[in-house]
């Protein structure tokens, strides 16, 4: 018996997409090994022709990727294999992009490192905004992720981050050099 892979006899199929080609690999390798039919695929593009010649019974998408994001691709992928159960897999873990995910429809979210048990409990674990061990986060906490976020889709340029928030040059410096709530 090949474990979770099998629902009354039938093997389930799984795709990742991930543009880390060494967390892909693995975990492609993880899921062969548990019996599922695996179709990997690294970027935006690669993904979206698999899944409309697959419709894969589960997907795990990295959030962030070159291109469009994990959540756009979340959003296609609910118009292209609408039956496809999805986890969102990202090394910048927050409250707000797990929400964003569930709205979204995925079922999971997962933060890096991962590896093919945690991305499984995913799939069977309740929606992340139903768990009360995940209060809300605080307004600070909430402003210091989104500097963050506008700073990283800046590419680090402190200057196009703060015409991004609307906010000068020298109160974001000062932000940044407060510790993170």
């Amino acid at each position: 018996m090949t474990g979770e892979a099998e629902t009354m006899n039938q093997v389930q199929s799984i795709m990742v997409v991930d543009d880390d080609d060494v967390l892909r690999n693995r975990l492609e390798k993880s899921f062969l090994r548990r019996g599922f039919i695996v179709h990997i695929a690294s970027n935006r593009d690669e993904a979206v022709q698999l899944a409309a010649l697959h419709k894969p019974d589960r997907a795990v998408l990295d959030l962030k990727m070159p291109g469009k994001s994990g959540l756009e691709l979340l959003s296609e992928m609910r118009t292209i294999s609408p039956t496809t159960a999805c986890v969102i897999l990202t090394g910048y873990g927050s409250i707000t992009n797990a929400v964003e995910a569930v709205k979204l429809g995925a079922i999971g979210y997962v933060t890096k490192p991962a590896d093919a048990d945690q991305v499984l409990a995913a799939f069977e674990d309740s929606p992340v905004i139903d768990n009360p061990e995940f209060p809300p986060p605080s307004l600070a906490a909430a402003q210091w992720e989104h500097i963050q976020r506008v700073l990283a889709d800046s590419g680090g340029n402190i200057s196009e981050a703060a015409r991004r928030l609307d906010i000068p040059r020298r109160t974001l410096q000062r932000k940044l050099k407060k510790n993170a709530p």
